[in-house]
């Protein structure tokens, strides 16, 4: 069984209801979604008209030439969302994947492009190798981080 899980909350609700202005001084976009902006913290895809925040985050601060940060959308005002273990998000179901298998010494041991809608499968087989600690889901068209994946209770 697995979990994902969503960006914390506390990561960002600093960011809350600050003007525009204040954001930008922060490198931090305000956008208005279009109804597809899938938010990191919720797990949701964000309802048109909600504002949202376009933000640089550092998803895999591993000390490996794997460490990495990119673009995230985190709606204004998100409530951290757990979906149940073994769960998978409408929002990232519904979307093309890139499925990277890390590590506990956060190095690559397997990747994969699939459908989202099939990943429960290739999850299970990648925690089917005791190697495997963790994977990331990233959307595979734009390459940003979705959500972090682990055993479900570990």
């Amino acid at each position: 069984m697995f979990q994902i899980n969503p960006l914390p909350e506390s990561a960002f609700s600093h960011l809350y209801g600050l003007p525009d202005d204040e954001l930008a001084l922060r490198n931090v976009q305000v956008h208005v979604s279009d109804g597809g902006a899938p938010c990191r913290v919720s797990l949701t895809d964000l309802a048109e008209g909600q504002r949202v925040f376009l933000l640089n985050f550092e998803h895999q601060p591993g000390e490996t030439p794997y460490r990495s940060r990119h673009a995230i959308y985190v709606g204004d005002g998100a409530l951290e969302n757990r979906p149940a273990p073994g769960v998978v998000p409408a929002s990232i179901a519904s979307r093309l994947l890139s499925v990277r298998a890390f590590n506990a010494e956060h190095e690559i041991v397997d990747a994969d492009v699939i459908d989202g809608a099939e990943v429960t499968g290739l999850i299970s087989t990648y925690f089917g190798n005791a190697d495997v600690d963790y994977l990331h889901l990233h959307f595979a068209k734009r390459g940003c981080f979705a959500a972090k994946v682990t055993r479900a209770g570990g």
